[in-house]
């Protein structure tokens, strides 16, 4: 078995939250707000610098993903309803950035 995370399912948890339930049991509940603003594509953030280029107030608070498409095994694309389409989340950085209380203190 791998040591890289990977979801066994991801859902919809209601109108502003995108469950995954991880492979080893933990449950990640991310606004997807929070989602859309933690975007590393190239729009969003600068490619040299590593500079966050996009704003936290560009992103609506009532965005959402209005597709969800698999990349690979490793990552999923999201297409978000302010347009946005050239994010790749890797599974790595979607578990690195779970908001849960549990790993918020790590």
């Amino acid at each position: 078995m791998s040591d890289e995370p990977a979801p066994a399912s991801m859902r919809q948890a209601g109108p502003r939250d995108l469950e995954i339930v991880w492979q080893d049991g933990h449950v990640s509940v991310y606004p997807v707000a929070y989602l859309r603003r933690a975007c590393r594509c190239a729009s969003c953030v600068d490619e040299w610098t590593g500079a966050q280029i996009l704003k936290a107030e560009q992103v609506p608070e009532d965005v959402r993903p209005v597709r969800i498409d698999p990349v690979g095994r490793y990552a999923v694309h999201f297409t978000w309803s302010d347009g946005h389409t050239s994010g790749i989340y890797s599974f790595d950085h979607l578990r690195a950035i779970c908001p849960c209380a549990e790993c918020a203190g790590r």
